[in-house]
């Protein structure tokens, strides 16, 4: 699986990496990306996430059930 958020859609970017003559080399910036484990209360079971840091704070304003509904609307989970 790639490295993508599945609650925010977030994903690695590309860029510059700029020295001080300002020569620019290419490279990309990856996410903050954990593997995390949440008790999902409506299912009575454990699911499995790749989340970025956003991803967990959205998850702990909007609570768990409201983010995979959107999350699965947008098309970023598939079968939860």
């Amino acid at each position: 699986m790639s490295r993508i958020c599945q609650i925010t859609g977030k994903k690695a970017m590309g860029g510059n990496t700029v020295s001080h003559s300002k020569r620019r080399v290419k490279r990309t910036f990856s996410i903050n990306l954990f593997k995390r484990n949440f008790y999902w209360p409506e299912e009575d079971r454990w699911i499995r996430l790749n989340v970025s840091a956003a991803g967990l704070r959205l998850i702990n304003k909007n609570g768990l059930s409201a983010c995979l509904k959107k999350a699965t609307a947008e098309g970023l989970i598939k079968n939860v």
